[in-house]
């Protein structure tokens, strides 16, 4: 179970390390397109590691299979939308919200790509807890090919919140730092669904679409939005069909 906990936390830090190959920034384009490769993946996830395995647990409610999903995405969706209004941060695109506060900038730019990995490190943890309580729907394979996945779109967010803060003056060493520790919260996170879905086998489908609804907030309220500013919108709609198509390829072909 580890090594696919880990997984995600490595793609995130590779991506933090990026400050140590680029000399200032990251250029709009590319930007750009992390973002549109992040969020392909995200949807991707969400509709083919979580939705549907939720679906299926909750076959035996028959034309009221579909509720669990229903229930735990929308309450997932709710979640995130209060940890959105209730903590300080920045958005991707850098700009302020409307939450005044006295943090740091580089404080505010930390806790939006932190924010975002939470749902992510949710989702690794309610499948490996699907596979490891032995559920009909998820597999070894599948986890891995969860974390695989999420690591993969990790690897753009890591730089994508190092990079600015390297912009903005701060030495290699310190904003690497902020990326691993942006990333650190979707270990734990998983450790800790594992552990609870251990004590709550019979709502895992509850579970997986929260995951689910998570994820969709964070690519609604802020990836979708980023990748569409600007000129060269057709960038981030690219980066995103690759990123969904890589995600389904590796949950279709190793779940």
């Amino acid at each position: 179970m580890w090594p696919i906990i880990i997984i995600p936390f490595l793609g995130t830090s590779l991506g933090a390390a990026c400050v140590f190959f680029f000399k200032n920034s990251i250029g709009e384009n590319l930007q750009k397109a992390f973002t549109g490769f992040a969020a392909g993946v995200m949807v991707s996830a969400s509709f083919f590691s979580l939705l549907i395995p939720a679906i299926d647990q909750s076959q035996n409610l028959g034309k009221l299979g579909f509720l669990p999903a229903s229930i735990g995405f929308a309450v997932g969706m709710l979640f995130l939308l209060c940890l959105d209004v209730l903590v300080p941060h920045m958005h991707m695109d850098n700009s302020e919200e409307g939450v005044k506060s006295g943090l740091k900038r580089t404080t505010k730019l930390v806790l939006a790509v932190t924010l975002h990995n939470i749902p992510e490190g949710m989702a690794v943890g309610v499948v490996c807890a699907g596979w490891l309580y032995g559920s009909e729907t998820t597999s070894f394979l599948g986890a891995m090919s969860l974390a695989i996945g999420i690591a993969i779109q990790n690897f753009p967010e890591g730089a994508i919140v190092s990079m600015p803060l390297l912009a903005e003056g701060e030495s290699k060493g310190k904003t690497f730092l902020y990326g691993v520790l942006s990333g650190i919260v979707e270990p734990i996170g998983a450790l800790l669904v594992v552990m609870a879905a251990g004590l709550f086998v019979p709502l895992m489908p509850y579970f997986l679409s929260f995951a689910a609804g998570a994820m969709i907030y964070v690519v609604v309220e802020e990836l979708i939005p980023e990748m569409a500013e600007g000129k060269h919108s057709n960038i981030g709609t690219i980066s995103f069909a690759l990123g969904f198509i890589i995600m389904m390829a590796l949950d279709v072909g190793l779940g």
